[in-house]
């Protein structure tokens, strides 16, 4: 549903992804705070100056875990197959991938849309090297926490049902409303389905 209000809105990068991206190309290697600091101010001058205290949290977070240090950073992936494209943020040496995020992480485990990122990104590595991916890692900056998803069948069900109706949403359809949807802190409730109407009956 989120999608399908969202699709035409332009996307803008967050301060804290901002900064919890600029940390990421630095992790396996010493971490600079002030050094990072003065990168995130040349990539997004308008970051607000308050934003500091966060990348000092990130950086104390980060350097009391160990990581795996890089060999590439923002690598397109694509599956012509299924049509899908991509960015992974870190490829490892140990030959695993890194995404990022800039929320904190779960007790434990990997939240929903991460273990689906996963899941894509390696659908698209598959096809690109031929090879069988197992998972990769989602690393939560803000917690200095890296956890490795192995990708379950149930992660490649939910990614291709997930494709299907994305597609449907681009031919013209209006999706279903999901049970037991988070409605309460999504910004489109009223715009969405209300006292039991279906959403096409309120546009």
């Amino acid at each position: 549903m989120k999608y399908y209000f969202e699709r035409h809105e332009p996307r803008t990068e967050s301060d804290r992804y901002a900064i919890c991206k600029q940390v990421s190309y630095h992790l396996g290697m010493p971490l600079d705070a002030e050094a990072i600091w003065q990168e995130v101010l040349a990539v997004h001058p308008a970051i607000d100056v308050e934003q500091r205290t966060f990348l000092d949290t990130c950086v104390t977070k980060c350097q009391a875990a160990k990581w795996k240090p890089s060999v590439q950073t923002d690598v397109m992936v694509v599956s012509k197959k299924h049509g899908i494209v991509g960015m992974v943020d870190r490829m490892c040496t140990d030959g695993t991938f890194s995404i990022i995020r800039a929320s904190g992480a779960m007790s434990f485990g990997t939240y929903a849309s991460d273990r689906l990122r996963i899941a894509c990104v390696a659908l698209c590595l598959e096809e690109m090297t031929g090879t069988e991916v197992n998972g990769g890692n989602v690393e939560y900056i803000p917690d200095g926490v890296s956890r490795f998803h192995t990708v379950q069948p149930r992660d490649r069900r939910q990614l291709l049902s997930t494709l299907h109706t994305v597609r449907s949403i681009h031919a013209g359809d209006v999706p279903h409303h999901p049970l037991n949807a988070p409605c309460k802190r999504c910004r489109h409730k009223e715009r969405c389905e209300s006292s039991g109407h279906r959403l096409s009956e309120l546009l």
